[in-house]
């Protein structure tokens, strides 16, 4: 038989081959339904916070953080006492100006040191010991009082709603498939978003007040007998691809 003859006989085969296999392969992938699918949730918020800020001013530099530095070792001492968490979010020193109207210029107060210090704790008494503890005293002040629902509560709670979106979205995909007389197979992919409304709000400086009346807040109420709070919010939404059978 003449060799081109045979080689070109080979090609066609080849082709064929290719063909069937093309097809077979386009018979063969899956039928797929995409669908969203939600949960809402509350979770308690277990934690109160209080920032404490010690603010001092200077002409000297040196003497301006010196004053702030021992305050700020005086209220650690305190806070090692007591059952809390405490790290330190600001640490900063500037020259600070006033703008004079009468000389039309900016003139130098002097050196200002900032250092605060996030406490939280499990016990809403225990901030307002931390609160008494240091209400009144000179270049000390409290910021952003709150509460709010700690990571290791969060966990579980966001774990479980992960899990009510995705049985959420194969009810979706079921439902969906069963009007063209088909069922949702096996989860093919999945991809999710949470959102978690645990924000923090700032208040009153609640150690310069001249007494414990009622303080309005956002996230809740604060009186002298503690705080109330609204549960966090949380939201999960998850993005699924299923099988059609």
């Amino acid at each position: 038989m003449n060799k081109k003859l045979v080689w070109g006989v080979g090609i066609v085969a080849v082709v064929a081959v290719l063909a069937v296999w093309s097809a077979k392969s386009r018979n063969t992938q899956p039928r797929t339904i995409s669908v969203n699918g939600e949960c809402l949730t509350t979770a308690p918020k277990d934690r109160t916070a209080i920032t404490l800020r010690v603010t001092t001013l200077d002409k000297s530099a040196a003497e301006s953080m010196k004053q702030a530095t021992a305050k700020i070792a005086q209220i650690t001492s305190f806070l090692k006492t007591q059952d809390v968490k405490m790290q330190t979010t600001q640490f900063d020193s500037y020259e600070k100006t006033e703008w004079d109207r009468n000389a039309q210029k900016s003139i130098v107060l002097g050196i200002e040191t900032n250092i605060a210090i996030e406490v939280s704790a499990n016990n809403i008494e225990t901030i307002e010991n931390v609160l008494s503890q240091f209400a009144g005293q000179q270049n000390v002040y409290s910021e952003n009082l709150r509460m709010f629902t700690s990571t290791e509560a969060m966990k579980p709670i966001l774990e479980e709603c992960l899990g009510t979106a995705v049985e959420n979205a194969r009810t979706r995909a079921g439902a969906l498939a069963a009007g063209d007389k088909k069922r949702a197979g096996k989860m093919l992919a999945v991809a999710y978003d949470t959102n978690v409304q645990n924000v923090v709000r700032p208040t009153a400086n609640f150690l310069r007040s001249a007494s414990k009346e009622m303080a309005v807040m956002d996230a809740g109420v604060m009186t002298g007998g503690g705080i109330v709070a609204k549960d966090t919010e949380v939201s999960v939404t998850v993005s699924a691809v299923f099988e059609i059978k």
